[in-house]
């Protein structure tokens, strides 16, 4: 069972650390079995909307699965930030050499760059810290303007709400866009993947109130590495064919085929990342060979490098 453990410092905002844990807790809910637990340097923690937290103040034994998130505070400038000490501070970098991922939310940031996790690496945080974390670590690279950065395992998000953006991608890498986007249903919360990550996921197409284009995409998402036929999937969400086709374009903008595609180079995306060759990517994900893989990863760079350009 991963741990998801939420390193609490003084004066924390509570969705900062809400948000994400509601996020891992609901995935529990579906059976992708998380344990959360909730450290301190100190056992009351208080909070900057003024209800305290009880936290453990001994650290659980962590595996490389694991992941270690710290919430943000409340404070204008980073001068003010609590204080970080040294067992807390080796427990991150620990960690993290060990393989492990750790992850900040809004000022946060300033936490992982005290540990030195920034060296070295693209971050972000809250717009009203950007320039500061870029004055106060310089060997790291600030992005602006975007939800959350992934940099070697190290994943910062800007400000208070986008620990919930961060927190559903990292359900998404994990466990596939349709168990992110189940999630984010049962939160009502939109699925947005605006970080600084590939723009052109799937995840992007569950931003809908469809009911029906929502059950066939999670039947997509459940057997996307097999053939899956129009009419089959027609019959299975109760519409004829073309009604299945318009109000799924209506709704996602692409086809159900495509969304198909979407969720196999993704998913092959992640088999390569991990040293899979692209043959054996391509058999993993449904296809005979690489051939049609090659093609849709092309296709979907060439996609990506368009939106990014815009119109001529």
């Amino acid at each position: 069972m991963p741990r998801v453990v939420f390193l609490l410092l003084p004066r924390l905002h509570l969705l900062d650390l809400a948000g994400p844990a509601q996020v891992f807790s609901t995935a529990a809910d579906f059976g992708y079995a998380y344990e959360l637990r909730y450290v301190g340097e100190r056992e009351d923690i208080p909070t900057a909307q003024g209800l305290p937290i009880r936290a453990e103040v001994t650290w659980p034994e962590l595996d490389p699965g694991d992941l270690v998130v710290v919430p943000g505070w409340r404070g204008p400038t980073f001068r003010g930030s609590p204080g970080l000490d040294p067992e807390s501070s080796r427990r991150l970098v620990q960690h993290h050499a060990a393989g492990g991922t750790v992850a900040s939310v809004c000022a946060g940031a300033d936490a992982l760059g005290r540990a030195g996790l920034l060296d070295g690496r693209r971050c972000t945080t809250h717009h009203g810290l950007q320039d500061e974390l870029a004055r106060r670590y310089p060997r790291a690279t600030v992005v602006r303007n975007v939800l959350f950065v992934v940099d070697d395992r190290v994943v910062t998000s800007a400000g208070i709400a986008s620990g919930i953006d961060l927190a559903l991608h990292l359900i998404a890498v994990r466990h596939g866009p349709g168990i992110a986007a189940r999630v984010a249903r049962e939160m009502v919360v939109y699925t947005r993947r605006n970080g600084d990550e590939r723009q052109a996921g799937a995840l992007r197409y569950r931003s809908h109130l469809s009911d029906v284009v929502h059950r066939v995409q999670d039947l997509i998402d459940s057997r996307f590495t097999e053939p899956l036929p129009l009419d089959g999937l027609a019959a299975a969400s109760g519409v004829s064919p073309r009604t299945l086709t318009r109000i799924f374009g209506e709704a996602t903008g692409t086809t159900p085929l495509r969304y198909q595609q979407t969720l196999r180079v993704e998913r092959a995306e992640h088999l390569i990342g991990q040293g899979a060759t692209l043959e054996s990517a391509a058999r993993a994900v449904g296809f005979q060979d690489a051939r049609m893989l090659r093609r849709l990863r092309t296709r979907t760079r060439g996609a990506r490098s368009a939106a990014v350009e815009g119109p001529a």
